[in-house]
Protein backbone atom coordinates (compact mmCIF):
# COMPACT_ATOMS: atom_id res chain seq x y z
CA UNK A 1 0.00 0.00 0.00
CA UNK A 2 1.30 3.45 -0.90
CA UNK A 3 0.89 6.09 1.78
CA UNK A 4 -0.98 9.18 0.73
CA UNK A 5 1.58 11.63 2.12
CA UNK A 6 4.02 11.35 -0.74
CA UNK A 7 6.32 14.27 -1.47
CA UNK A 8 7.36 15.13 -4.99
CA UNK A 9 10.50 16.97 -3.82
CA UNK A 10 13.86 15.23 -4.26
CA UNK A 11 14.98 13.27 -1.19
CA UNK A 12 17.79 15.04 0.62
CA UNK A 13 18.67 13.02 3.72
CA UNK A 14 21.13 10.61 2.12
CA UNK A 15 22.19 12.46 -1.02
CA UNK A 16 23.51 15.62 0.63
CA UNK A 17 21.54 17.69 -1.86
CA UNK A 18 19.43 20.59 -0.61
CA UNK A 19 18.10 22.20 -3.75
CA UNK A 20 14.65 23.75 -3.93
CA UNK A 21 12.73 24.20 -7.17
CA UNK A 22 12.87 27.73 -8.49
CA UNK A 23 10.97 29.61 -11.15
CA UNK A 24 12.50 29.55 -14.63
CA UNK A 25 14.63 32.53 -15.50
CA UNK A 26 17.54 32.45 -17.92
CA UNK A 27 18.22 29.30 -19.90
CA UNK A 28 19.41 26.78 -17.25
CA UNK A 29 21.46 24.80 -19.78
CA UNK A 30 23.40 27.92 -20.77
CA UNK A 31 23.99 28.66 -17.09
CA UNK A 32 25.21 25.11 -16.52
CA UNK A 33 27.57 25.41 -19.50
CA UNK A 34 29.02 28.61 -18.07
CA UNK A 35 29.34 27.09 -14.58
CA UNK A 36 31.11 23.99 -15.88
CA UNK A 37 33.58 26.13 -17.83
CA UNK A 38 34.79 27.46 -14.49
CA UNK A 39 34.80 24.25 -12.43
CA UNK A 40 36.31 20.77 -12.44
CA UNK A 41 33.51 18.33 -11.72
CA UNK A 42 35.03 16.52 -8.74
CA UNK A 43 32.96 15.28 -5.78
CA UNK A 44 32.97 18.70 -4.11
CA UNK A 45 31.77 20.42 -7.27
CA UNK A 46 28.95 17.89 -7.63
CA UNK A 47 27.64 19.07 -4.28
CA UNK A 48 28.21 22.73 -5.13
CA UNK A 49 26.03 22.59 -8.24
CA UNK A 50 22.94 22.32 -6.08
CA UNK A 51 23.59 25.67 -4.49
CA UNK A 52 23.19 27.21 -7.93
CA UNK A 53 19.69 28.53 -8.76
CA UNK A 54 19.62 26.87 -12.19
CA UNK A 55 19.86 23.37 -10.66
CA UNK A 56 16.27 23.41 -9.45
CA UNK A 57 14.69 24.81 -12.63
CA UNK A 58 12.23 22.50 -14.40
CA UNK A 59 13.68 21.25 -17.68
CA UNK A 60 12.18 20.10 -20.95
CA UNK A 61 13.07 16.63 -22.19
CA UNK A 62 15.58 18.09 -24.65
CA UNK A 63 17.14 20.32 -21.98
CA UNK A 64 17.48 17.36 -19.63
CA UNK A 65 19.22 15.30 -22.31
CA UNK A 66 21.60 18.16 -23.09
CA UNK A 67 22.33 18.77 -19.40
CA UNK A 68 23.04 15.07 -18.86
CA UNK A 69 25.51 15.08 -21.76
CA UNK A 70 27.27 18.18 -20.43
CA UNK A 71 27.45 16.84 -16.88
CA UNK A 72 28.81 13.46 -17.93
CA UNK A 73 31.44 14.98 -20.22
CA UNK A 74 32.65 17.21 -17.40
CA UNK A 75 32.60 14.34 -14.91
CA UNK A 76 34.40 12.00 -17.32
CA UNK A 77 37.09 14.63 -17.96
CA UNK A 78 37.75 14.79 -14.21
CA UNK A 79 37.74 11.00 -13.83
CA UNK A 80 40.18 10.53 -16.71
CA UNK A 81 42.69 12.71 -14.92
CA UNK A 82 41.94 11.41 -11.43
CA UNK A 83 42.00 7.68 -12.26
CA UNK A 84 44.66 7.44 -14.96
CA UNK A 85 47.44 6.68 -12.46
CA UNK A 86 45.77 3.63 -10.94
CA UNK A 87 44.77 2.38 -14.37
CA UNK A 88 48.32 2.58 -15.66
CA UNK A 89 49.63 0.99 -12.45
CA UNK A 90 47.17 -1.89 -12.79
CA UNK A 91 46.11 -1.64 -9.17
CA UNK A 92 43.25 -0.03 -7.25
CA UNK A 93 43.58 0.82 -3.57
CA UNK A 94 40.54 1.49 -1.40
CA UNK A 95 41.22 2.02 2.29
CA UNK A 96 43.65 -0.66 3.42
CA UNK A 97 42.82 -3.06 0.60
CA UNK A 98 44.36 -3.22 -2.83
CA UNK A 99 43.24 -5.06 -5.96
CA UNK A 100 45.80 -5.62 -8.75
CA UNK A 101 44.36 -6.34 -12.16
CA UNK A 102 45.49 -7.38 -15.64
CA UNK A 103 43.65 -6.96 -18.92
CA UNK A 104 43.97 -7.63 -22.63
CA UNK A 105 41.98 -6.28 -25.55
CA UNK A 106 40.55 -8.56 -28.24
CA UNK A 107 39.12 -7.55 -31.62
CA UNK A 108 37.86 -4.10 -32.56
CA UNK A 109 34.98 -2.38 -30.76
CA UNK A 110 31.98 -1.04 -32.62
CA UNK A 111 30.70 2.53 -32.38
CA UNK A 112 29.14 1.90 -28.95
CA UNK A 113 32.49 0.97 -27.40
CA UNK A 114 34.19 -2.16 -26.16
CA UNK A 115 32.69 -4.99 -24.15
CA UNK A 116 34.19 -5.59 -20.70
CA UNK A 117 34.56 -9.09 -19.23
CA UNK A 118 35.59 -9.17 -15.55
CA UNK A 119 36.87 -12.69 -14.83
CA UNK A 120 37.33 -13.86 -11.23
CA UNK A 121 39.95 -16.48 -10.37
CA UNK A 122 39.54 -19.50 -8.13
CA UNK A 123 41.32 -20.41 -4.91
CA UNK A 124 40.24 -18.74 -1.70
CA UNK A 125 40.86 -19.97 1.82
CA UNK A 126 44.47 -20.57 0.84
CA UNK A 127 47.92 -18.99 1.18
CA UNK A 128 48.57 -15.95 -0.99
CA UNK A 129 50.90 -17.90 -3.31
CA UNK A 130 48.07 -20.30 -4.21
CA UNK A 131 45.70 -17.45 -5.03
CA UNK A 132 48.47 -15.71 -6.97
CA UNK A 133 48.81 -18.87 -9.07
CA UNK A 134 45.05 -18.97 -9.64
CA UNK A 135 45.19 -15.32 -10.69
CA UNK A 136 47.83 -16.15 -13.30
CA UNK A 137 45.84 -19.16 -14.52
CA UNK A 138 42.70 -17.08 -14.99
CA UNK A 139 44.50 -14.77 -17.40
CA UNK A 140 44.87 -17.64 -19.88
CA UNK A 141 41.41 -19.20 -19.67
CA UNK A 142 39.14 -17.22 -21.99
CA UNK A 143 39.37 -15.12 -25.14
CA UNK A 144 36.29 -13.14 -26.16
CA UNK A 145 35.81 -12.44 -29.88
CA UNK A 146 35.71 -8.72 -29.03
CA UNK A 147 36.22 -6.82 -25.85
CA UNK A 148 38.48 -6.27 -22.88
CA UNK A 149 39.17 -9.39 -20.84
CA UNK A 150 40.11 -8.22 -17.34
CA UNK A 151 41.29 -10.43 -14.49
CA UNK A 152 41.44 -8.87 -11.01
CA UNK A 153 43.45 -10.36 -8.17
CA UNK A 154 41.22 -10.67 -5.09
CA UNK A 155 42.15 -8.21 -2.31
CA UNK A 156 42.04 -10.99 0.33
CA UNK A 157 42.82 -14.71 0.53
CA UNK A 158 39.74 -15.80 2.49
CA UNK A 159 37.28 -18.47 1.29
CA UNK A 160 34.75 -15.75 0.41
CA UNK A 161 37.33 -13.62 -1.38
CA UNK A 162 34.92 -12.59 -4.20
CA UNK A 163 31.75 -11.78 -2.32
CA UNK A 164 32.77 -9.65 0.63
CA UNK A 165 31.26 -6.16 0.66
CA UNK A 166 34.39 -4.41 -0.63
CA UNK A 167 34.22 -6.28 -3.95
CA UNK A 168 31.15 -4.31 -5.04
CA UNK A 169 33.05 -1.05 -4.46
CA UNK A 170 36.14 -2.26 -6.32
CA UNK A 171 34.08 -3.47 -9.28
CA UNK A 172 32.10 -0.22 -9.45
CA UNK A 173 35.40 1.63 -9.67
CA UNK A 174 36.80 -0.77 -12.27
CA UNK A 175 33.75 -0.37 -14.49
CA UNK A 176 33.93 3.41 -14.24
CA UNK A 177 37.66 3.50 -14.96
CA UNK A 178 37.38 1.28 -18.02
CA UNK A 179 34.39 3.30 -19.25
CA UNK A 180 36.21 6.62 -19.23
CA UNK A 181 39.75 5.43 -20.00
CA UNK A 182 39.30 2.45 -22.32
CA UNK A 183 36.09 3.28 -24.19
CA UNK A 184 34.05 0.51 -22.56
CA UNK A 185 30.33 0.48 -23.32
CA UNK A 186 28.70 0.60 -19.84
CA UNK A 187 25.75 -1.36 -21.23
CA UNK A 188 27.99 -4.32 -22.17
CA UNK A 189 29.73 -5.25 -18.95
CA UNK A 190 29.91 -8.93 -17.95
CA UNK A 191 31.21 -10.85 -14.95
CA UNK A 192 32.39 -14.45 -14.89
CA UNK A 193 34.34 -16.67 -12.54
CA UNK A 194 35.65 -20.19 -11.95
CA UNK A 195 35.41 -22.20 -8.71
CA UNK A 196 35.68 -19.60 -5.90
CA UNK A 197 35.26 -17.03 -8.69
CA UNK A 198 32.02 -18.82 -9.56
CA UNK A 199 30.94 -18.42 -5.94
CA UNK A 200 31.42 -14.70 -6.50
CA UNK A 201 29.27 -14.71 -9.64
CA UNK A 202 26.39 -16.38 -7.79
CA UNK A 203 26.58 -13.61 -5.16
CA UNK A 204 27.52 -10.53 -7.17
CA UNK A 205 25.29 -10.95 -10.23
CA UNK A 206 21.97 -10.56 -8.37
CA UNK A 207 23.15 -7.64 -6.25
CA UNK A 208 25.00 -5.83 -9.08
CA UNK A 209 22.61 -6.76 -11.89
CA UNK A 210 21.87 -3.10 -12.63
CA UNK A 211 25.51 -2.68 -13.68
CA UNK A 212 25.65 -5.82 -15.84
CA UNK A 213 24.42 -7.16 -19.14
CA UNK A 214 25.04 -10.83 -18.30
CA UNK A 215 27.03 -13.14 -16.04
CA UNK A 216 28.57 -16.61 -16.30
CA UNK A 217 29.08 -18.94 -13.33
CA UNK A 218 31.60 -21.77 -13.70
CA UNK A 219 32.08 -24.52 -11.09
CA UNK A 220 31.07 -22.45 -8.07
CA UNK A 221 28.72 -22.72 -5.08
CA UNK A 222 25.84 -20.30 -4.42
CA UNK A 223 25.96 -20.42 -0.61
CA UNK A 224 22.98 -18.30 0.57
CA UNK A 225 22.50 -16.28 -2.65
CA UNK A 226 19.14 -16.04 -4.43
CA UNK A 227 18.32 -15.64 -8.16
CA UNK A 228 15.34 -13.28 -8.12
CA UNK A 229 17.45 -10.16 -8.81
CA UNK A 230 18.63 -11.65 -12.14
CA UNK A 231 15.34 -10.72 -13.82
CA UNK A 232 16.85 -8.25 -16.30
CA UNK A 233 20.21 -9.81 -17.23
CA UNK A 234 21.43 -12.97 -18.91
CA UNK A 235 22.74 -15.66 -16.56
CA UNK A 236 24.50 -18.87 -17.51
CA UNK A 237 25.75 -21.75 -15.37
CA UNK A 238 28.36 -24.35 -16.36
CA UNK A 239 29.03 -27.22 -13.99
CA UNK A 240 30.75 -30.58 -14.17
CA UNK A 241 28.24 -33.37 -13.66
CA UNK A 242 30.69 -35.12 -11.34
CA UNK A 243 31.69 -31.98 -9.41
CA UNK A 244 30.23 -33.25 -6.14
CA UNK A 245 32.45 -31.39 -3.67
CA UNK A 246 30.26 -29.19 -1.47
CA UNK A 247 27.36 -30.53 -3.63
CA UNK A 248 28.22 -28.01 -6.33
CA UNK A 249 26.55 -30.10 -9.04
CA UNK A 250 23.37 -30.51 -7.00
CA UNK A 251 23.19 -26.81 -6.27
CA UNK A 252 23.66 -25.97 -9.96
CA UNK A 253 20.77 -28.29 -10.82
CA UNK A 254 18.71 -26.62 -8.09
CA UNK A 255 19.39 -23.19 -9.58
CA UNK A 256 18.47 -24.54 -13.01
CA UNK A 257 15.03 -25.40 -11.62
CA UNK A 258 14.71 -22.07 -9.83
CA UNK A 259 15.58 -20.05 -12.94
CA UNK A 260 13.20 -22.10 -15.08
CA UNK A 261 10.38 -21.52 -12.59
CA UNK A 262 11.09 -17.78 -12.44
CA UNK A 263 11.07 -17.54 -16.23
CA UNK A 264 7.87 -19.57 -16.52
CA UNK A 265 6.15 -17.12 -14.16
CA UNK A 266 7.73 -14.09 -15.89
CA UNK A 267 8.45 -15.02 -19.54
CA UNK A 268 9.99 -11.62 -20.41
CA UNK A 269 12.65 -12.00 -17.72
CA UNK A 270 15.22 -14.45 -16.38
CA UNK A 271 16.96 -15.30 -19.64
CA UNK A 272 19.31 -18.13 -18.72
CA UNK A 273 21.26 -21.12 -19.93
CA UNK A 274 22.39 -23.96 -17.65
CA UNK A 275 24.70 -26.76 -18.80
CA UNK A 276 25.66 -29.64 -16.54
CA UNK A 277 28.57 -31.29 -18.40
CA UNK A 278 28.29 -35.08 -17.99
CA UNK A 279 31.38 -36.93 -16.87
CA UNK A 280 33.23 -33.74 -16.00
CA UNK A 281 34.61 -32.98 -12.56
CA UNK A 282 35.69 -29.62 -11.20
CA UNK A 283 37.77 -28.92 -14.31
CA UNK A 284 35.58 -28.80 -17.42
CA UNK A 285 38.42 -28.72 -19.97
CA UNK A 286 37.22 -25.30 -21.17
CA UNK A 287 33.88 -26.64 -22.40
CA UNK A 288 32.49 -23.74 -20.36
CA UNK A 289 34.20 -21.23 -22.70
CA UNK A 290 31.01 -21.17 -24.80
CA UNK A 291 29.63 -18.91 -22.06
CA UNK A 292 31.70 -16.01 -23.38
CA UNK A 293 30.02 -15.63 -26.80
CA UNK A 294 26.66 -16.43 -25.15
CA UNK A 295 27.06 -13.47 -22.79
CA UNK A 296 28.32 -11.22 -25.58
CA UNK A 297 24.87 -11.07 -27.17
CA UNK A 298 23.34 -9.34 -24.14
CA UNK A 299 23.06 -5.60 -23.59
CA UNK A 300 22.05 -3.98 -20.32
CA UNK A 301 18.78 -2.06 -20.06
CA UNK A 302 19.43 0.53 -17.32
CA UNK A 303 15.72 1.48 -17.33
CA UNK A 304 13.76 -1.81 -17.31
CA UNK A 305 9.99 -1.59 -16.92
CA UNK A 306 10.01 -4.26 -14.22
CA UNK A 307 12.35 -4.76 -11.26
CA UNK A 308 12.65 -7.51 -8.66
CA UNK A 309 15.06 -6.44 -5.92
CA UNK A 310 16.03 -8.83 -3.12
CA UNK A 311 18.74 -7.56 -0.78
CA UNK A 312 21.75 -9.80 -0.23
CA UNK A 313 23.63 -9.83 3.07
CA UNK A 314 25.73 -7.13 1.37
CA UNK A 315 23.09 -4.45 0.94
CA UNK A 316 22.83 -1.76 -1.73
CA UNK A 317 20.95 1.53 -1.57
CA UNK A 318 20.19 1.75 -5.31
CA UNK A 319 19.02 -0.88 -7.80
CA UNK A 320 18.11 0.31 -11.32
CA UNK A 321 15.59 3.16 -10.78
CA UNK A 322 14.81 2.39 -7.14
CA UNK A 323 16.55 4.10 -4.22
CA UNK A 324 15.94 2.65 -0.75
CA UNK A 325 16.11 5.33 1.93
CA UNK A 326 14.85 3.22 4.83
CA UNK A 327 16.71 3.54 8.13
CA UNK A 328 17.84 -0.08 7.83
CA UNK A 329 18.60 -2.15 4.75
CA UNK A 330 18.08 -5.80 5.64
CA UNK A 331 19.14 -9.01 3.91
CA UNK A 332 16.08 -10.63 2.36
CA UNK A 333 14.15 -7.37 1.88
CA UNK A 334 12.19 -7.53 -1.36
CA UNK A 335 10.77 -4.79 -3.57
CA UNK A 336 8.77 -5.41 -6.75
CA UNK A 337 8.22 -2.46 -9.08
CA UNK A 338 6.70 -2.27 -12.54
CA UNK A 339 5.66 0.42 -15.01
CA UNK A 340 2.81 0.21 -17.47
CA UNK A 341 1.96 3.37 -19.34
CA UNK A 342 2.06 6.17 -16.75
CA UNK A 343 1.32 3.86 -13.79
CA UNK A 344 4.06 2.68 -11.42
CA UNK A 345 3.14 -0.23 -9.14
CA UNK A 346 5.36 -0.79 -6.10
CA UNK A 347 5.19 -3.38 -3.33
CA UNK A 348 7.57 -4.41 -0.56
CA UNK A 349 7.74 -7.04 2.15
CA UNK A 350 7.81 -4.38 4.89
CA UNK A 351 7.41 -0.64 5.34
CA UNK A 352 10.06 1.25 3.38
CA UNK A 353 10.95 4.75 2.26
CA UNK A 354 11.85 4.81 -1.42
CA UNK A 355 12.81 7.30 -4.09
CA UNK A 356 11.75 6.55 -7.65
CA UNK A 357 14.51 7.67 -10.02
CA UNK A 358 12.61 8.55 -13.19
CA UNK A 359 13.49 9.10 -16.85
CA UNK A 360 11.58 9.64 -20.08
CA UNK A 361 12.81 6.20 -21.14
CA UNK A 362 10.51 4.79 -18.45
CA UNK A 363 7.44 6.95 -18.97
CA UNK A 364 6.54 10.43 -20.17
CA UNK A 365 7.50 12.94 -17.50
CA UNK A 366 5.31 15.55 -19.21
CA UNK A 367 2.25 13.60 -18.05
CA UNK A 368 0.98 12.95 -14.51
CA UNK A 369 2.56 9.92 -12.83
CA UNK A 370 0.35 7.48 -10.95
CA UNK A 371 1.85 5.39 -8.13
CA UNK A 372 -0.16 2.33 -7.14
CA UNK A 373 0.26 0.02 -4.15
CA UNK A 374 -0.15 -3.73 -4.24
CA UNK A 375 -3.58 -3.30 -2.59
CA UNK A 376 -4.81 -1.09 -5.44
CA UNK A 377 -4.49 2.25 -3.59
CA UNK A 378 -3.02 4.96 -5.78
CA UNK A 379 -1.97 8.60 -5.93
CA UNK A 380 -1.20 10.86 -8.88
CA UNK A 381 1.70 13.32 -9.10
CA UNK A 382 3.41 15.72 -11.43
CA UNK A 383 7.19 15.59 -11.43
CA UNK A 384 9.79 17.89 -12.95
CA UNK A 385 13.03 17.12 -14.68
CA UNK A 386 15.85 18.95 -12.91
CA UNK A 387 19.63 19.05 -12.82
CA UNK A 388 19.32 18.14 -9.15
CA UNK A 389 18.10 14.69 -10.15
CA UNK A 390 20.86 14.29 -12.73
CA UNK A 391 23.55 15.32 -10.27
CA UNK A 392 22.21 13.09 -7.48
CA UNK A 393 22.50 10.14 -9.87
CA UNK A 394 26.17 10.95 -10.46
CA UNK A 395 26.73 11.17 -6.73
CA UNK A 396 25.34 7.66 -6.37
CA UNK A 397 27.41 6.21 -9.23
CA UNK A 398 29.42 7.38 -12.22
CA UNK A 399 27.17 5.78 -14.81
CA UNK A 400 26.27 7.93 -17.85
CA UNK A 401 23.34 5.69 -18.85
CA UNK A 402 21.65 5.71 -15.44
CA UNK A 403 21.24 9.45 -14.78
CA UNK A 404 17.71 10.10 -13.56
CA UNK A 405 15.90 13.18 -14.84
CA UNK A 406 13.38 13.42 -11.98
CA UNK A 407 12.76 11.92 -8.55
CA UNK A 408 9.65 11.02 -6.58
CA UNK A 409 9.72 10.08 -2.89
CA UNK A 410 7.25 7.48 -1.63
CA UNK A 411 6.57 5.44 1.49
CA UNK A 412 5.45 1.86 0.99
CA UNK A 413 3.50 0.16 3.75
CA UNK A 414 3.98 -3.42 4.81
CA UNK A 415 1.56 -5.84 3.16
CA UNK A 416 -1.58 -6.63 5.11
CA UNK A 417 -2.35 -10.11 6.37
CA UNK A 418 -4.83 -10.48 3.50
CA UNK A 419 -2.12 -9.62 0.94
CA UNK A 420 0.20 -12.21 2.50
Amino acid sequence: MIRSQISTAPLTALLILFCSPVLPGADPVSELTEWLSQHTLDDTALQQICSEPFSGVALSSQQADTAATLLWKARADFLKSDRRGEQEAGEITIGELRMPFWYRRFGEPDAAGARLFISMHGGGGAPARINDQQYENQKRLYQPPEGIYLVPRAPTNTWDLWHQSHIDTFFERLITNLTVLENVDPDRVYIMGYSAGGDGVYQLAPRMADRLAAAAMMAGHPNESRPEGLRNIGFTIHMGGDDAAYQRNERAADWQQKLAALQEADPEGYRHSVTIHPGMGHWMQLKDAVAVPWMSEFRRDPWPDKIVWVQDNVTHQRFYWLLNNSEQLLAGDRIDAAIEGSVITVSANREMKLTLMLHDRLLSLDEPVTVRGSDGSQNQFRVSRTMTALVSSLQQRDDPRAMAQATLDISVKAPSAAEN
